[in-house]
């Protein structure tokens, strides 16, 4: 009789399952106090998951200095995407208000996350987003903190008219040339040099693109560390607030939600205030640097200077460094010159700068046209390549490419009649001065 043989397998222990389960946190605010909520919070919810049974830490999510109200929150955007990635399987948080204060945002996260099976659970109402009741619960907390969040809004943008009409500046946080405290404005001696330079530099024809290359050139640093451009500058000369005078409610935030500023083009009242403070530029400089942008203005056929479109903006390609080339201005006369030379110096790209007059004639005899016209250039050109040896490239819309070369003109030629005379002048006090030297 054969012996019967049974194979016996060993049976492995079902694991126990964990649910990993993460935190967000969040304040609107930096203060010490805030901050120190934040702390707390952080420990609490480290200690909460970790002592949880059934639950394994998948970490904090920590958002400084955002709103609820914005969806451009750094730490809620990476707990979004791990939740994706199937990296977690619920969040934890103290309530609606701390995740969301948009009840369509809320809702939208929501549902989101139940698709990826991710539970939300919010402490302080005590609501599981996958439970059957949670959405509805959810909906009607979220109108409540929208709300409230609409209310605080309108109450704060009261208080600021009403400041405004007494003429108090209120916003005022940090502005070059200035020392700013809880409110009191104080002139930087040392930045308001500076401020000075700019003004008096744009007034004897230097253009803004020219200043800000002086000044990235001299390692002079920005309000904030970054870099000097022509529309900072243009921004600065444009400025009221340096004379002492401020006007008030230039823009205003367009709704509570998005906290988005806008321009006011006319939609809430404007207030112009004197003397609130200290001016660094009086008066008079001002208008003169106002009069000259207005007919720079004209000039380029309503462009802002400096700042906006011109026929050539993102036409001319350097050969070189492959950058394009933007407008300055060298002693009121308009050249063309390299971004990166003109940013960084000769030595990071050694193109030659072209003078816009030169850029016309040439323009116009490729296009086989009497005088330049802006529109048809911008209809027949694709762009322009300037290479060493003064070789341009004119690339057509259509495919053809014809080449040219430009000729240098004498320091002479390039004089207008206006530098000449101030040429005479300048040659005749030194005249004056070696005379009574002697």
């Amino acid at each position: 009789m054969e012996r019967e043989i049974n194979i016996r397998r060993p049976i492995k222990p079902a694991l126990p399952s964990f649910k990993r389960v993460a935190a967000y946190v969040r304040v609107s605010s930096i203060k010490d106090a805030m901050l120190q909520s934040l702390s707390n919070q952080v420990s609490y919810y480290n200690y909460f998951i970790q002592h949880h049974a059934g639950w394994q830490f998948a970490g904090v999510y920590v958002d400084e200095g955002f709103t609820g109200t914005k969806d451009m929150r750094p730490e809620f955007q990476r707990l979004l995407a791990d939740c994706k990635s199937g990296m977690i399987d619920m969040v934890v948080t103290k309530s609606t208000t701390r995740f969301a204060r948009n009840t369509v945002t809320m809702l939208e996260t929501v549902r989101m996350l139940k698709e990826f099976s991710v539970d939300v659970f919010f402490e302080k109402e005590n609501i599981h987003s996958m439970s059957g009741d949670g959405e509805l619960m959810l909906t009607i907390l979220s109108s409540f903190a929208q709300e409230e969040s609409r209310s605080v809004s309108e109450n704060c943008k009261w208080r600021l008219q009403e400041k405004m009409k007494h003429g108090e500046i209120v916003g005022l946080r940090a502005m070059y040339g200035y020392n700013i405290i809880k409110g009191s404005v104080e002139i930087n001696e040392e930045r308001a040099a500076i401020v000075r330079s700019i003004f008096f530099d744009y007034l004897s024809g230097v253009g803004t693109a020219e200043i800000a290359r002086r000044l990235t050139e001299k390692s002079v640093q920005t309000i904030h560390g970054g870099q000097w451009t022509a529309t900072k500058i243009l921004g600065m000369l444009q400025n009221e607030k340096y004379t002492g005078n401020a006007l008030l409610q230039k823009k205003y935030v367009a709704d509570h939600l998005s906290k988005r500023k806008v321009r006011n083009k006319g939609e809430r009242p404007k207030y112009y205030a004197e003397d609130t403070h200290p001016g660094i530029i009086n008066k008079s400089t001002f208008e003169r640097v106002q009069g000259r942008i207005a007919e720079e203005l004209l000039a380029s056929g309503g462009h802002r200077p400096n700042s906006q479109r011109y026929p050539f903006s993102g036409k001319i390609v350097c050969g070189k460094c492959g950058k394009h080339f933007k407008r300055i201005t060298k002693r009121g006369v308009p050249y063309w010159h390299c971004t990166t030379t003109v940013q960084s110096g000769a030595a990071a790209c050694q193109s030659k700068r072209i003078p816009e007059a030169t850029f016309l004639t040439i323009t116009a005899n490729i296009l086989g046209i009497s005088v330049f016209s802006a529109e048809v250039f911008e209809s027949r050109i694709d762009h322009i390549e300037a290479y060493d040896g003064n070789r341009l490239a004119f690339a057509f819309k259509d495919g053809q490419t014809v080449e040219t070369i430009w000729q240098d003109h004498s320091r002479t030629e390039s004089w207008t009649d206006e530098m000449k005379q101030n040429a005479r002048e300048k040659n005749l006090i030194r005249r004056q001065e070696t005379r009574c030297q002697k």
